[in-house]
């Protein structure tokens, strides 16, 4: 099985719970000022003789009924001409629409033929298939290694003749900084609020089953994927008796140490936990795997410095394009902090000791390369919610973007009715990253009108009180959010069919 099929079916399953390098000099083409009104119909619209009258933006997001505030920019992608804005330069939390300039960033710095490898290396010779030293594992940064991979490396040490090892069996992680969450103010149990370092396993996620049988649980700790499923020793699980909070976490030192209420478990059911420490969780795996190989391994330690040694077996991930493609479509947080930290490192040259230190000196390239202006980034996947971006910003970036071909790794975004299924055959296409939190709504890409017009936009919601009232314990879904997420995208859809009828030429 092709490592490339297996990450996409892990991604898929975590949904269910052809770039160019960027140009060395930003693009000539910039947003313009919208020219002056062109006369109006008799209704008070813009549109050429004849067109059924389509409401305005405004109209539009009164008739969302969306609290807080909206702001949109749509400009034509040839000329950089702007044809409707509202509340433009009002900057609001981005979201995961942050994963778009993450993934240019990447592409440029990186380069888009980049990848990370993961190797085994030997501290000392091998004899008699026992390594006469230590075994590392060392992780390179990538952000999509998996269960499969790990397999893959354990057959070929079993391949090289390796059986066990006299010393102890490693793990290093110092490719990239070790950060214990992306995002403190997130409930602790949420999958997609990781840990990050340079040997990252399943986007550092663990899958916790647990069925009843009887008057107690049967529960399960393992790293799936498409075609295993070994159990993990590094996060233990426990039933406690009390009904609220549902999750609770400790830090065990070796292991990452969680109960859960059993008044919340019912008959059964599943969920991906998030893991605090990703680079033990790696070798637990490993360990696993390897054993199925024949080959005995110790308990993983943290190697202190970086490894030497001969090179026994080694992985590459996919190429740099492939990994933003798959970031942008299945909107992974770990893929894009991971991308927009090896981008820093490479850089300047130095470890940025910070998601925001990170965030901020892309904020600087970003500048440099795409003329960004007046933003605030603090992270590179948009989860933490106090970036800013304005729809101005944001689509002068995806303006100059365009001929990196950032547009074709993007998301196809269909076009749907009222009743919100799709419409098929509809004659606006839409390629868009999209970005969700609790009342922030937000998606920006690319559009080509009903004759082929190509637009350029951005769309921005966010009810940031609401946001800032919801208690910790209600943050993975709080009353309201869902509510306001279907109406926000309600007003994108509106908003991008009637471009598309009015901003075709």
């Amino acid at each position: 099985m092709s490592s490339t099929y297996s990450r996409r079916f892990f991604l898929a399953a975590l949904m269910a719970s052809a770039a160019t390098s960027a140009c060395a000099n930003a693009p000539e083409t910039s947003l313009k000022p919208m020219l002056r009104p062109a006369p109006k119909g008799p209704n008070g619209d813009v549109r050429p003789q004849g067109r059924p009258r389509q409401a305005t933006g405004e109209e539009l997001i009164a008739e969302a009924g969306l609290s807080g505030k909206v702001g949109f920019v749509v400009a034509d992608a040839r000329t950089g001409q702007i044809r409707e804005a509202v509340n433009a330069d009002l900057s609001l939390p981005p979201a995961s629409v942050m994963k778009a300039l993450t993934g240019l960033y990447a592409l440029d710095v990186l380069g888009p033929s980049h990848t990370f490898r993961t190797r085994l290396l030997a501290t000392g010779p091998v004899a008699g298939g026992i390594v006469q030293g230590d075994l590392v594992l060392a992780g390179g940064g990538d952000p999509t290694l998996d269960t499969d991979a790990l397999a893959a490396l354990a057959a070929a040490l079993k391949a090289a003749g390796v059986t066990g090892v006299t010393g102890a069996f490693r793990v290093w992680d110092g490719a990239l900084p070790r950060l214990d969450r992306i995002d403190g103010s997130q409930p602790e149990h949420v999958g997609y609020n990781p840990a990050l370092s340079g040997l990252n396993l399943n986007f550092n996620r663990v899958h916790f089953e647990w069925r009843r049988t009887g008057g107690s649980y049967r529960v399960t700790m393992d790293a799936r994927s498409e075609t295993l499923r070994p159990d993990v020793s590094m996060a233990k699980m426990v039933i406690a008796d009390r009904d609220i909070p549902v999750y609770t976490y400790r830090n065990g030192g070796a292991f990452d140490s969680w109960s859960v209420a059993r008044g919340a478990l019912g008959n059964g059911g599943a969920r991906w936990l998030p893991v605090r420490k990703p680079a033990l969780y790696a070798g637990d795996v490993f360990r696993t795997v390897a054993l199925g190989q024949g080959i005995t391994l110790p308990s993983p330690v943290l190697a202190t410095r970086e490894p030497g040694g001969r090179q026994l077996a080694a992985h590459a991930s996919p190429p740099v394009t492939e990994i933003v493609r798959d970031m942008l479509k299945f909107s992974t947080n770990l893929t894009a902090e991971v991308l927009g930290l090896a981008a820093t490192a490479r850089r300047t040259g130095r470890m940025p000791a910070t998601l925001r230190a990170s965030a901020s000196e892309m904020r600087r390239w970003a500048a440099a390369k795409y003329a960004l202006t007046d933003a605030t980034l603090v992270d590179h996947s948009g989860l933490g919610d106090a970036s800013r971006l304005s729809a101005t910003a944001m689509t002068e970036v995806l303006m100059r973007a365009r001929p990196t071909g950032i547009g074709p790794l993007m998301r196809k975004i269909q076009m749907r009715g009222p009743d919100r299924k799709v419409i098929k055959g509809h004659p606006v296409k839409v390629r868009a990253k999209t970005g969700t939190l609790n009342f922030v709504s937000a998606l920006a890409g690319y559009a080509t009108a009903a004759d082929g017009t190509p637009l350029v936009f951005t769309i921005f919601a966010a009810d940031t009180r609401a946001r800032a009232a919801i208690a910790k314990s209600d943050r993975e879904s709080p009353p309201g959010a869902r509510r306001y997420n279907r109406n926000a995208k309600a007003l994108q859809q509106k908003l991008l069919q009637r471009w598309g009828a009015v901003y075709g030429s």
